[in-house]
């Protein structure tokens, strides 16, 4: 119950509902019984009239009347509380959902870099669901049938003692089996979620990448990963259900026990003359009702594992330290003349060793400089750093003289604009991918980003033109589309710095040389921080950042470093000599 009564505690906005709720459910359960409690005075009557013992009609009528008023009356709270109920059910989605999705974005990089998004959509539904599913329960059937049974259990003690106690026993016998049936199947549900996720994350990722899976020919592959998962899953389920139906025959082997012994105290009472019979119809209707809690248990207890189970992923990610506050207000001014200084910095991620070794380098304001080296040296690292995406392990970060430290997240990332090496676009309209860093842009501002772009005659060709929907991750459009829509989106928000992280390394000769004339206009009166493989992307920089192992080793002007010995000359000369190469086999010289 503990996650239960977490959702309890964070639903603290919820609460008059729950009160209002619990006011009407008392009320409805209570009335549930007046019908019964009547029928005993209503049996009488009839009994005493047959008798010639003189029974009241209008009393009769009167006790009619009450029990069909006592029935319409439960009707409508019932009614009235099962709408309420829904009504919170839907307003603690829509809470638990906002908290869940507001704690995603405020969680470090670092999470998402070592989680699949599938994952963790698949915990934040099941959580929502089951928690939603239970609470909805909860409410119209669960507390309901607890509160008639312990006014139930009352009723009988006012008539017979034996038979209320033998109905009570009931309640803690079916509760005992109920909780290790529920308690093993809980277990189980654990296991299973982790192989759903485990399954569904690996499903988002074969989606998103079909392409890829479709040219190795992996879709048997694919399929038997989930077949196999799915099976692990029903294995699973069958040990639940063989475990919950072996309690539940105890269940009702107690259930008719207790029956049993029940049946012989009121008919012997009845014959004896001690219960009238309609005292003997009332107490067989109250424990007839009281059975619905008693077989209710079982799935009630049921639910609340599932609860527990569902939400246990919800609140490990609740509980995660949040490192960024996206709601705090900063000045949104970009900053003039932009300078990035690293001192000394050192990095390491959690779970590899160090990355970066006291780096240290300076750039200064409209300058383009470009990090070069073998994959895996530190260069993304490096980027990552300059977003605050991670903070230094050791050292400093200076932006324009002001310690990263003591500069917002949103400040930061409000004066750098990127292009990156993925086409990261989101599946909605050219408009929403352009403006997406400047949402109030109007049609003309976005129009002359796009044509700054080298991208307004392509997106007029397509059917809706700035309406037309690109598709998952751009997927409508080619690579030399895709990048300059994003690049149309970096001159939009015209911020003071730019990061190109191999923003051609993806394209043919014509459609780079496209981009290329876009990227002109973007690193206009810039701080330009490059990464690239391809030389021809960093000629007009004028500094140069070469990282090995971690370090900076070489630094200075492309012609100061092509004319000294070291990895930036060996880099170059490796592709002069393919081009080389190239142009002979072609003869072309």
């Amino acid at each position: 119950m503990k996650n239960i009564i977490n959702i309890i505690k964070i639903s603290k906005p919820l609460h008059h509902l729950v009160a209002i709720l619990g006011v009407l459910i008392l009320a409805s359960s209570a009335l549930a019984l007046v019908a019964p409690i009547l029928s005993k005075s209503i049996v009488d009557q009839i009994v005493a009239q047959v008798q010639n013992k003189g029974g009241n009609m209008q009393e009769l009528i009167l006790l009619i009347l009450l029990s069909f008023g006592a029935n319409l009356i439960s009707l409508v709270l019932t009614t009235l509380s099962n709408r309420i109920g829904d009504h919170f059910a839907g307003r603690l989605r829509k809470f638990l959902t906002e908290k869940f999705y507001d704690k995603v974005l405020t969680l470090p990089q670092s999470y998402f870099d070592s989680e699949v998004s599938g994952k963790i959509l698949n915990q934040l539904t099941r959580g929502i669901m089951t928690i939603n599913s239970f609470l909805n329960m909860a409410s119209n059937f669960m507390l309901p049938t607890f509160l008639q049974a312990i006014f139930i259990v009352i009723v009988l003690s006012y008539y017979n003692l034996p038979i209320a106690f033998f109905t009570f026993i009931l309640f803690p016998i079916y509760l005992v089996l109920s909780y290790y049936s529920t308690k093993k199947w809980g277990e189980k549900e654990v296991l299973k979620n982790q192989i759903e996720d485990r399954m569904r994350g690996r499903m988002q990722e074969a989606i998103v990448n079909m392409s890829l899976v479709r040219s190795f020919t992996s879709e048997p592959r694919e399929f038997k990963l989930v077949e196999k998962s799915l099976e692990e899953s029903n294995e699973l389920y069958r040990i639940q259900s063989t475990t919950y139906h072996k309690f539940d025959f105890f269940r009702g082997l107690s259930l008719n026990i207790i029956l049993f012994a029940i049946s012989i105290v009121v008919f012997y009472n009845t014959f004896q003359g001690i219960l009238s019979i309609g005292e003997m119809v009332l107490i067989l209707q109250l424990f007839n009702q009281a059975r619905l809690p008693l077989f209710a248990m079982s799935f009630i207890l049921t639910q609340i594992q599932m609860a527990e189970a569902g939400s246990k992923e919800y609140f490990e990610i609740l509980n995660l330290k949040s490192t960024e506050n996206y709601k705090k207000k900063v000045d949104g001014k970009h900053i003039t003349d932009p300078s990035i200084e690293f001192k000394n910095v050192s990095f390491q991620y959690e779970t590899s060793g160090i990355v970066l070794k006291d780096v240290s380098f300076k750039l200064n304001p409209n300058e383009m400089a470009a990090l070069v080296g073998h994959s895996g040296a530190g260069k993304s690292t490096i980027i990552n750093l300059i977003l605050k995406f991670y903070d230094p392990t050791r050292g400093n970060i200076l932006l324009k003289g002001k310690n990263y430290k003591d500069l917002d997240h949103a400040f930061i990332r409000n004066n750098i604009s990127l292009v990156f090496q993925e086409n990261e676009l989101f599946s909605t309209t050219v408009r929403e991918n352009v403006a997406y860093g400047k949402p109030d842009s109007s049609e003309k501002e976005i129009v002359t980003a796009l044509k700054l772009a080298n991208a307004y005659d392509f997106v007029m060709k397509l059917p809706k033109g700035l309406d037309s929907e690109v598709g998952e991750r751009g997927v409508r459009l080619s690579g030399g589309q895709k990048q300059r829509i994003q690049i149309a989106r970096a001159i939009l928000k015209n911020a003071p710095i730019l990061i190109m992280d191999e923003a051609t390394s993806s394209l043919d000769a014509k459609s780079e040389k496209e981009v290329q004339v876009a990227l002109e206009n973007l690193m206009k009166n810039k701080l330009v921080i490059v990464i690239a493989h391809r030389f021809s992307t960093i000629q007009n920089a004028n500094k140069i950042l070469v990282i090995e192992d971690g370090k900076i080793t070489e630094s200075g002007t492309p012609q100061e470093l092509a004319n000294t010995k070291g990895l930036y000359r060996e880099l170059l000369n490796y592709q002069v000599e393919g081009n080389k190469k190239l142009l002979e086999k072609f003869e072309i010289y």
